[in-house]
């Protein structure tokens, strides 16, 4: 059996998974870190899986979220697995695809998992326009007030260039900046 284990960013663990897949009776874990909805092919971990991945072999995860968020691409993956003869085992679910009902249970989880993500994405859009009503602005900050873009934009019309108009500003931002508030 082959194991996959996936976290969706470097600082996160693999260790609870590895050791999960390893007791499961795991020959070899193939491991990710990377966002569940890139494709299975954009994951290097993955995608050396299966490339190693033979009839016969079963892929086993901890959960059905580790091979992916997207019930269209996982249902794909599946069904890849299929026609190459190869079984999906889900842990925590007690799902192998190796039986009729297995196969039944994952495309309904599948979805389960799809809602579930578009119903995170959705409250957090709620929460961001709640905090934007109540006058809390996000994401980064301004590097340049309105003032000192005008005056940029103003010293660069009249042909300074963008490493004086940074030294002019008091060095507050790069060159970069510069060229792109006056560009834009």
């Amino acid at each position: 059996m082959l194991g996959y284990a996936r976290v969706s960013t470097g600082d996160q663990d693999l260790r609870r998974q590895h050791d999960a897949l390893t007791s499961a009776g795991c020959d070899r874990v193939f491991e990710d870190k990377a966002s569940g909805t890139r494709s299975t092919a954009d994951r290097p971990g993955m995608a050396a899986l299966m490339d190693h991945a033979r009839a016969g072999d079963k892929i086993v995860m901890i959960e059905l979220s580790r091979a992916g968020r997207k019930t269209s691409d996982l249902l794909a993956w599946v069904e890849e697995l299929d026609a190459r003869g190869i079984g999906l085992v889900v842990l925590n679910l007690g799902i192998d695809t190796a039986t009729p009902g297995g196969r039944l249970v994952l495309t309904i989880m599948a979805a389960l998992a799809e809602m579930e993500r578009a119903l995170l994405i959705e409250r957090t859009r709620d929460g961001l326009a709640a905090a934007r009503r109540r006058g809390r602005v996000g994401g980064r900050p301004r590097a340049l007030s309105d003032e000192q873009v005008a005056l940029a934009r103003s010293l660069t019309a009249q042909g300074t260039s963008a490493a004086e108009t940074v030294r002019l500003l008091g060095g507050v931002c790069s060159e970069r900046t510069i060229r792109r508030v006056v560009a834009g």
